[in-house]
């Protein structure tokens, strides 16, 4: 199955689910699905800052020594992301709207995850 099909999977299974993406810690974007209503968000630009939140997150825990960073969520009055690493290099983010199903978006990624390391 291609990253592509796998985006759309997540997407599509999840109720207010807005885009899916596999990025880089670096900021770049592997692939993205993003559905038409998506509004004004400019979910592009969102991922790269998540991506170097999550990037400090991942830092501060390895010093920490708090173990590996399994999910992050960063929730705002306009849309919900939830980030899940698949590999030091890579992680997966899913936007929800703010009344999306939370929880079906995190199971949907935990059980994408897998699928996606599997590929990369």
């Amino acid at each position: 199955m291609s990253f592509l099909d796998q985006l759309q999977s997540v997407v599509s299974q999840v109720d207010g689910a807005l885009a899916c993406s596999i990025m880089g810690f670096d900021g770049i974007a592997v692939e993205t699905h993003q559905v038409a209503n998506a509004g004004d968000l400019d979910l592009a630009s969102a991922w790269v800052e998540f991506a170097s939140i999550l990037t400090q997150l991942k830092t501060a825990a390895e010093q920490l020594r708090a173990g590996v960073i399994s999910e992050v969520s960063i929730n705002t009055d306009k849309v919900t992301a939830v980030m899940r690493p698949v590999s030091p290099e890579y992680f997966l983010v899913l936007a929800l709207r703010p009344d999306g199903n939370f929880g079906k978006g995190r199971y949907a990624l935990r059980i994408a995850a897998p699928k996606v390391r599997a590929e990369l």
